[in-house]
């Protein structure tokens, strides 16, 4: 038996999602509270959130590795700007804190000889419905 599939977020979802005010002091997802990307550290325990959707459409395996910066920030920039068409965010899952509903964006870097679960905190003043 499969699971239901996740349902595919638009950057208007998202936007939406990220403007439900919230507890700003919830100690369940206090350690993920980042701008930019971060890995996930090791000792966090990821049951506390749950997967409420993707970013991945079904051409996943064919979506662009481009990267969208127009303000000249990088990938690492704390106010690199939310695509979702673009790379990273299209191969992403939306999280939320089971305690406190914050959403996060999660994908997964692969590196030469390891994984690294990278998060970001879904802020809305940075999301952008861009196309490549």
């Amino acid at each position: 038996m499969s699971a239901d599939p996740l349902p595919l977020w638009s950057a208007a979802d998202l936007v939406g999602l990220a403007t439900v005010e919230r507890r700003p002091d919830c100690a369940a997802c206090a350690p993920l509270v980042c701008p930019g990307w971060e890995s996930v550290p090791s000792t966090f325990d990821l049951s506390t959130l749950q997967c409420v959707g993707t970013l991945r459409g079904e051409d996943a395996e064919e979506a662009t590795l481009l990267e969208h910066h127009p303000r000249g920030t990088h990938g690492w920039s704390v106010d690199a700007p939310i695509a979702p068409a673009f790379f990273p965010y299209n191969r992403c899952e939306v999280w939320a804190c089971k305690a406190c509903a914050r959403p996060f964006l999660r994908y997964t870097e692969y590196g030469g000889y390891y994984e690294d679960q990278r998060i970001r905190e879904l802020r809305a003043e940075w999301i952008e419905d861009a196309q490549p």
